[in-house]
């Protein structure tokens, strides 16, 4: 697909969904046991190759300066035993609105037009994917309509140091578990694993994640009013 639309001078858009990593972790059969770790990492070990050999088809093709590739995760890691993951510093699993389950890996690719090495804690949320390949891709977005996404290109592309999103509402299913501003969070509904019992708060517990990022202390209790 990338060679035939490469020398076909032909721009093209590639949706690759790697379910490696999700349960069940199947890797495949050359992959299976190559760790030594488990089919969890057998199958994490198969994906970076498989990323590999799409980064190597792209530069083969002759067209790396001018293809952009983002590689990312929808959500934090598995809930459910044996397959659980690990998310860093960070509390909590997929379907909840703990930083565990909202925080995801989160890579940018195009060389020369990308910084290199650049590093950011930033908020980026996947739906401002939509809203910055249209922009890439020169395309409108919709204008009937209200939009989730906003436009990340400039941030991408190092023009500005700041993302231009600076929080988003945190949905479980129907429900408005959180809200993120910044390095703050407002929890409305606490609930810290995928089988935990959602709890609806009589307070909203208030986080700052600078100072707290497993999430366990409400400075809004502390507050002297």
């Amino acid at each position: 697909f990338i060679k035939r639309n490469a020398r076909a001078g032909k721009p093209f858009f590639a949706y690759i969904p790697f379910s490696l990593v999700h349960m069940p972790t199947l890797p495949n059969p050359d992959f299976a046991g190559k760790t030594g770790n488990g089919d969890w990492a057998d199958a994490l070990a198969e994906m970076d190759h498989r990323t590999g050999q799409i980064l190597d088809a792209i530069k083969e093709a002759g067209i790396e300066d001018n293809t952009l590739v983002i590689f990312c995760s929808d959500n934090g890691p598995e809930a459910t035993d044996p397959w659980q993951g690990a998310n860093g510093p960070w509390r909590g699993t997929y379907f909840t609105a703990m930083e565990g389950g909202i925080r995801a890996p989160f890579i940018v690719r195009w060389p020369g037009k990308v910084p290199a090495g650049r590093v950011s804690n930033e908020i980026v949320h996947i739906v401002d994917l939509f809203t910055t390949v249209a922009r890439v891709g020169g395309a409108q977005v919709p204008k009937d309509r209200p939009i989730d996404g906003v436009d990340q290109l400039d941030f991408f592309l190092g023009k500005q140091d700041t993302s231009n999103r600076e929080g988003f509402p945190a949905y479980v299913a129907d429900r408005l578990s959180a809200v993120k501003w910044r390095n703050w969070k407002v929890h409305f509904i606490w609930q810290e694993g995928m089988y935990d019992t959602p709890q609806k708060l009589a307070l909203p517990k208030v986080v700052n994640l600078f100072t707290d990022m497993k999430e366990e202390r409400d400075v809004a209790a502390k507050t002297s009013w």
